[in-house]
């Protein structure tokens, strides 16, 4: 994955219900207090998300989705853990058990678990879904400091938990046209930020971090308003239709499942007659870049689509 934003899931992931939640009481109990931050690593529940989504303001909240029974969740798990804990208080990590917590499971639409995703100042950030290396991991955390630091959210963890506003080095400055894309994205214009970065293009082809922003922000504009259950029940309606296709692969790109959204596309791509391909190709294309040209799904993919053309 080459840029991540916290806007990728909107509209995918709903952490509305979970503001300020508060934790269920019983009579002559104590008011319920903020969950006690004592490690870099807490186990999260439906009644103490809520107060560990307002630390999200101060460090970047990393959510690990898992269960019990999941085998890739064994992997990864510990793997997040150890880089959550390699970066002393830069990032909070939040374990939540999908089978214990199905609110949150709801709220973050966890159709596959291990899932991780992010929220920096309240706002959802996909990471990553399925079991991935160690090395994309680190790369991934990297990136999203990078986006924290854009969005204001430097601050750290002191051992303890009391929050520390201390300042991280700061970032370098966003070129122009890529602040004026990314502030677009933050109000839902999309097509200005479109714009933006289609000029930053202009400016400079080999722009990558452009690239990966333009097909990162018209992927939201094409997501935005669709509601999966109808976009589904139309592609199974027809399965040639091209942009009945494309709005699902959208919306799993959009919800983590790329190697679902790679397989429906290449499918299509498979089974259309050679004219009618041009589309499918440019529009998978498009999505290898928003993945990142390393990412292993994008060159399993890359050489399905090979084998096809050739």
């Amino acid at each position: 994955m080459s840029e991540i934003s916290p806007a990728a899931l909107r509209g995918a992931v709903d952490l509305s219900t979970l503001r300020n939640r508060p934790a269920p009481t019983t009579p002559g109990a104590p008011a319920p207090t903020a969950p006690g931050i004592v490690d870099v690593v807490v186990d999260a529940t439906d009644e103490t998300f809520g107060q560990i989504l307002e630390l999200s303001r101060t460090v970047p909240v990393v959510v690990d989705l898992w269960a019990e029974w999941c085998g890739p969740c064994k992997q990864l798990s510990p793997i997040i853990e150890k880089v959550t804990r390699e970066l002393g208080g830069r990032v909070l990590l939040a374990k939540v058990d999908v089978d214990a917590n199905p609110q949150l499971a709801q709220s973050f639409r966890a159709q596959s678990i291990p899932m991780v995703v992010a929220v920096i100042a309240g706002q959802p950030v996909p990471m990553f879904t399925g079991a991935v290396p160690e090395a994309q991991v680190r790369e991934v955390f990297a990136q999203l400091l990078q986006v924290a630091a854009q969005n204001g959210v430097t601050g750290s963890l002191s051992v303890g938990g009391d929050v520390e506003a201390e300042a991280m080095p700061e970032e370098p400055p966003m070129p122009p046209l890529h602040a004026e894309a990314f502030a677009a994205i933050e109000t839902g214009d999309y097509a200005a930020a479109i714009r933006a970065y289609e000029q930053a293009l202009a400016e400079n082809p080999r722009d990558e971090d452009a690239i990966a922003g333009l097909g990162q922000v018209r992927l939201l504009d094409r997501v935005q308003g669709l509601d999966l259950q109808e976009a589904r029940a139309a592609a199974a309606n027809g399965p040639l239709d091209v942009e009945a296709q494309f709005a699902v692969a959208d919306l799993d790109i959009a919800g983590g499942h790329v190697e679902d959204a790679f397989g429906r596309l290449l499918d299509l791509f498979a089974q259309l007659p050679s004219d009618e391909r041009a589309p499918v190709r440019e529009r998978l294309v498009e999505l290898f870049g928003l993945i990142g040209a390393t990412d292993p799904r994008v060159i399993a993919a890359r050489n399905r689509l090979s084998s096809l053309l050739f």
